[in-house]
């Protein structure tokens, strides 16, 4: 495997997408055993049967951070509710945030509980083109730890990929938990067997954010996932009333739009910060309705029409994923 997980790869290292990860004589000794052998390439089979589950999906793309408390799910759920605007489009939004699922709570969607079909599981809507699919919808409680070693993690990811009846979808947006571990590997794993259009990358603009969010790029690049590109969430405060914009979290190393130089990688846009964002999150409600008026309404919609962009330009299949 790479050795971006834990030390150097061993010689003769059979790589992280080969059914041997973590299991070939190669592997033995390797700090990175147990995270490639939770990895390991899915079976042939199974791809062929996720491929006909998501054979109606059009585009998907992963948000992902190497972070955690940059706004993820947050993001996750504005861009969907912001392509949702759209009736002509059929929206889908998987947490894959197996420990930390918070999806159901800003989407307003506490306390439902997802429904078997002859087809699958059937996803729980918020509107009737916007369907979500979470861990926290099996749960007794919110409250409920979810204390799961990596090989159940990756079983009910591909549960959710392959027993849910997503249907007729035009984007599928999919949230992940930060770092660059088995929930990463295994959702670009079983969807390799369809296309993903690429990831969008989260940030916030100090350097102790930054330096997670380059590994969380270097894993694209190493599992040749495209990024489409990276959001600066909690950039800068602008006043309500005077206007007059405050650094709350200073980009002492030039934020993410000087690391977007250095690694050639697309800055998708800036979103400052607004108390209204964590207010309608905790209250289940889309800040893009609630406060069309704020700076960061408008950095949201413009980040989410250069994605809709990106996507309609890059819809077939460059290269095959891991």
């Amino acid at each position: 495997m790479a050795d971006t997980a834990g030390g150097p790869q061993p010689e003769d290292c059979p790589g992280s997408s080969s059914a041997q990860a973590g299991r070939a004589a190669a592997c033995q000794g390797c700090p990175n055993q147990g995270l490639c052998a939770a990895g390991a390439a899915p079976d042939p089979a199974e791809l062929s049967e996720l491929r006909s589950r998501l054979r109606a999906v059009k585009h998907t793309v992963l948000v992902l951070s190497g972070k955690g408390g940059v706004g993820k799910s947050t993001f996750s759920a504005l861009l969907a509710h912001g392509l949702a605007a759209d009736e002509a489009k059929q929206v889908a939004l998987l947490d894959i945030d197996i420990c930390g699922p918070s999806i159901p709570k800003i989407m307003g969607l506490e306390g439902e509980q997802v429904h078997q079909s002859g087809s699958g599981w059937s996803p729980v809507y918020v509107e009737e083109n916007l369907g979500i699919m979470s861990v926290g919808f099996l749960l007794s409680s919110p409250d409920d730890a979810v204390i799961w070693r990596g090989p159940k993690k990756n079983g009910l990811i591909k549960q959710f990929l392959r027993d849910v009846d997503w249907g007729e979808v035009d984007y599928l947006i999919v949230d992940t938990p930060p770092g660059t571990s088995d929930e990463h590997l295994s959702v670009v794993q079983y969807l390799s067997a369809t296309h993903i259009d690429g990831a969008v990358i989260i940030t916030t603009p100090q350097e102790v954010a930054l330096q997670d969010v380059r590994k969380e790029i270097n894993f694209c690049h190493k599992v040749k996932l495209p990024i489409i590109g990276v959001v600066e969430n909690m950039s800068g405060f602008i006043c309500p009333k005077c206007k007059k914009e405050s650094q709350i979290f200073p980009p002492t190393t030039g934020g993410a739009e000087k690391m977007c130089q250095n690694l050639n990688v697309s800055l998708l846009g800036k979103v400052p910060l607004d108390p209204r964002i964590g207010e309608c999150c905790d209250k289940g409600q889309s800040f893009l309705s609630e406060a069309p008026e704020s700076p960061a309404t408008s950095s949201y919609r413009n980040i989410i029409q250069r994605i809709q962009e990106y996507c309609d330009q890059h819809h077939l299949p460059e290269e095959k994923i891991i």
